[in-house]
C-alpha cells in the first residue's frame, strides 16, 4: 500500500517517524486507497523548531516582498486547480464540479489576503506633550499552529495558510487525516512559490496527541482551530491555560426562514442547493426550515421535488450532483437521525433510508411537520437532512431560530424591507444571509457566536486574528 509523503519541515518532505499510520478511503467505494504517515513528537519538536527560525526571517521580510509571493502562490493554485480537485474528490466525495470550485476559488483567498497584508497600517495619535510621537504599531503575533477539517480541505486550510504569512506569521498546520493529498498540493504551490522553509510546515497524525503538543509549546503564539463543538471547547481551554489568542470555528444549525412573500418555487430550489451542497457537510448549511404557513405545503413540495430529483453517485461522474457521506458513522447517524424525527411525529417527504450500494451514501431527506422534540431540531446533523415547519409570527419563529446554542450562518427571505431589517437586527448569528447566499467570500468575515466560537476569517477581520498591537510613546 502506498504511503504518503505527507510532512512538511523546514522546506523537506518525509514520512514521519510516528509507528502508527493513517488509512485513507475513497469514500465513493470504501475502498482504501493510501496510508498516511504521522508525525510524532520528535517531528512536532523539529517543526517548532523550523516556525521559530522562518518566524525570524519571515517578520523581517517586507510586506511587498511578503505579497508578491503569495500573489505567486495563488497562481500557481489556480494553474493546479483541476489536479487538486480531483484529488479533493477522490478523498472526501463531493462531485468534481464543487471540488474544482473549491480548489480555484483558493486562489482568490491568497490574492485577497496578499493585498490586505501590504495594507495592515497603524497608526498616529495627537499627543498631549508637545514633541512626543504616539504610535501604534501592528506587529505579526508569532507561530501559529492551525487545525483543519475535512469537509472543505482546501478552502478551510488556504484560509490559515494565506492569513498567517499574510501578516508575516509562520505557521504548522495539522490538515485532515481524511483528506490529506489536497492539502499537500496546496502547501506544495505555497513552497513552489517561493516561501522560505520553516514559514509553512505541514503535519498530519493522532489529532489530541498534536493539538496538545503544539498548543502546550512555548514557540506557538495562536491557535486556529476549524471543527466540531466539543473539541473547539477543549482546544480553547488548553490555549486559555497558556494566554493563547484562538480563533474558533465551530458547529453550526443554520435557521432558514420564509416568509410569505416571496417566490416560493425560487426559494425552495435556492433552499435545497444550498442543503444538500457538498452532502450536508458544512458547519454553515441550512437545517433548519422555518416557512410561514400560508406558503408552508407549496414550498415542502418544491423543496421535495428538488432534493428528488438530485443524482448521487460518486463524485467523479459527470452526472452525480452529491456524492457521499466522509465515513460509515455518518451514514448511521443520518438514520439513527430520521428514525428518531418519525418515531416523534415527523412526516418523510423524500428519501430517509440509504440503498444498499458501495461506498458511503445517503440520500437526499426532507422531513416536514417535525416537532421540536426531534434530536435533528437540536443537534447539527451534518448530513443530507433538511427539516421544515411551519410558522405564524415572525417574532415567535426568531425566537425559535435564536433557542439553540449554535450562532453560524442563518439565512432569511422576505421582499418586506421592514422584515428584512428585523431580521438583521434580531437573529443571533455571526453571519446573516437575506434574499440570497452572500456568505464565504474571501473579502468578508466567516465565523460565529455562542457556541459556534468566536474569531473571523476573510476580510480585514481573517487579517487581524493574526496581529497584535503594539504601542510607542517617544520623545527626542
Amino acid at each position: 500500500m502506498r504511503v504518503i509523503e505527507s510532512i512538511l519541515i523546514d522546506g523537506h518532505w518525509s514520512r514521519g517517524s510516528h509507528e502508527q499510520q493513517g488509512a485513507v478511503f475513497n469514500p465513493a467505494t470504501g475502498e482504501h486507497i493510501a496510508d498516511l504517515g504521522f508525525a510524532s513528537h520528535a517531528d512536532l519538536d523539529r517543526a517548532l523548531v523550523a516556525a521559530a527560525k522562518g518566524f525570524e526571517v519571515w517578520r523581517k521580510t517586507s510586506a511587498y516582498d511578503r505579497s508578491k509571493i503569495l500573489r505567486r502562490a495563488a497562481d500557481l493554485v489556480r494553474e493546479r486547480s483541476d489536479a487538486i480537485a480531483e484529488l479533493i474528490t477522490l478523498e472526501q466525495g463531493k462531485p468534481l464540479a464543487e471540488a474544482r470550485m473549491e480548489a480555484f476559488g483558493a486562489g482568490d483567498h491568497i490574492d485577497w489576503y496578499a493585498e490586505e497584508g501590504r495594507r495592515a497600517y497603524g497608526r498616529v495619535i495627537p499627543p498631549r506633550a508637545r514633541g512626543a510621537r504616539q504610535m501604534v504599531l501592528r506587529e505579526p503575533i508569532g507561530p501559529v499552529a492551525a487545525f483543519s477539517p475535512w469537509n472543505f480541505p482546501v478552502s478551510q486550510l488556504v484560509r490559515k495558510i494565506a492569513g498567517a504569512l499574510a501578516a508575516g506569521c509562520s505557521i504548522i498546520a495539522k490538515g485532515p487525516e481524511e483528506t490529506p493529498s489536497s492539502c499537500i498540493e496546496l502547501c506544495r504551490a505555497f513552497q513552489d512559490a517561493g516561501v522560505p522553509p520553516g514559514v509553512l510546515n505541514l503535519v498530519f497524525g493522532v489529532p489530541a496527541e498534536i493539538s496538545d503538543y503544539l498548543i502546550r509549546s512555548e514557540v506557538i503564539r495562536k491557535i486556529s482551530f476549524t471543527g466540531s463543538v466539543p473539541v473547539g471547547r477543549a482546544l480553547g481551554a488548553l490555549a486559555g491555560q497558556h494566554l493563547k489568542r484562538c480563533t474558533l470555528e465551530l458547529g453550526g444549525h443554520a435557521p432558514f426562514i420564509v416568509c410569505d412573500d416571496v417566490d416560493v418555487e425560487a426559494v425552495a430550489a435556492l433552499g435545497a442547493s444550498l442543503k444538500f451542497r457538498n452532502a450536508g457537510q458544512i458547519c454553515a448549511s441550512p437545517t433548519r426550515f422555518f416557512v410561514q404557513r400560508g406558503i408552508y405545503q407549496q414550498f415542502v413540495s418544491a423543496f421535495s421535488k428538488a432534493g428528488a430529483a438530485l443524482k448521487v453517485g460518486a463524485g467523479d461522474a459527470a452526472d452525480t450532483q452529491m456524492g457521499p457521506l466522509a465515513n460509515p458513522r455518518r451514514v448511521a447517524a443520518m438514520q439513527a437521525y430520521v428514525d428518531d424525527a418519525l418515531a416523534v411525529g415527523a412526516t418523510l417527504a423524500v428519501g430517509g433510508q440509504n440503498t444498499a450500494q458501495p461506498g458511503f451514501f445517503f440520500p437526499p431527506t426532507v422531513l416536514a411537520d417535525v416537532p421540536d422534540s426531534a434530536r435533528v431540531m437540536h443537534e447539527e446533523p451534518f448530513g443530507p437532512i433538511a427539516s421544515i415547519v411551519a410558522f405564524d409570527d415572525l417574532e415567535e419563529v426568531i425566537g425559535k431560530a435564536n433557542a439553540l446554542p449554535f450562532g453560524l450562518a442563518a439565512f432569511a427571505f422576505t421582499r418586506s424591507i421592514q422584515r428584512a431589517i428585523l431580521l438583521a437586527d434580531e437573529l443571533q448569528s455571526g453571519m446573516v444571509s437575506i434574499n440570497h447566499f452572500g456568505i464565504a467570500a474571501p473579502e468578508t468575515p466567516f465565523g460565529g457566536i455562542k457556541d459556534s466560537g468566536y474569531g473571523s476569517e476573510g476580510g480585514s477581520e481573517g487579517l487581524d486574528a493574526y496581529l497584535t498591537t503594539k504601542f510607542v510613546s517617544q520623545v527626542g
